[in-house]
């Protein structure tokens, strides 16, 4: 083989092992410590990029606290806090006989990173519980996205 075709086939690897390691890394799943606060202790939240976006995905061990209007909350790195979905959705609004539990939400894209995910009773005007990451969630990028 001479030399050009080893530079090329060189160059080619090192090109797809480099696709490779951001596909591999763009798919990452990072587990949250458990939730503690004064009605939610316990379970954890698992970050993951799916189709460009990133999701937040409770435990199965996770208890929906017992209070008027649970919500998802974010705090991102600069302090910002963002009120999200409701934990449980109302089943007459959802069409469904019952309520349905919102397990898993898409973050919008304005969250590029996150401190703290929380679970807040808009009605009460409290967090319920919160947790954070062991490792936190690399930042959003729009290569993900």
């Amino acid at each position: 083989m001479n030399v050009k075709k080893m530079t090329t086939l060189a160059a080619a690897a090192m090109i797809a092992l480099t696709l490779g390691a951001r596909s591999a890394a763009a798919q990452s799943t990072y587990t949250s410590k458990p939730f503690a606060g004064a009605k939610v202790n316990g379970g954890t939240v698992t970050h993951s990029i799916k189709d460009g976006k990133q999701v937040l995905t409770l435990s199965d061990d996770f208890q929906v606290p017992d209070t008027p209007d649970p919500h998802w909350q974010i705090v991102d790195s600069k302090g910002q806090v963002f009120l999200l979905e409701r934990l449980k959705a109302k089943g007459a609004l959802a069409g469904l006989g019952a309520d349905r539990l919102n397990k898993s939400i898409v973050l919008p894209d304005y969250i590029k990173t996150i401190a703290k995910v929380q679970i807040y009773c808009a009605w009460a005007e409290t967090v319920l519980g919160e947790t954070t990451f062991v490792t936190p969630p690399a930042p959003a990028t729009t290569a993900q996205r």
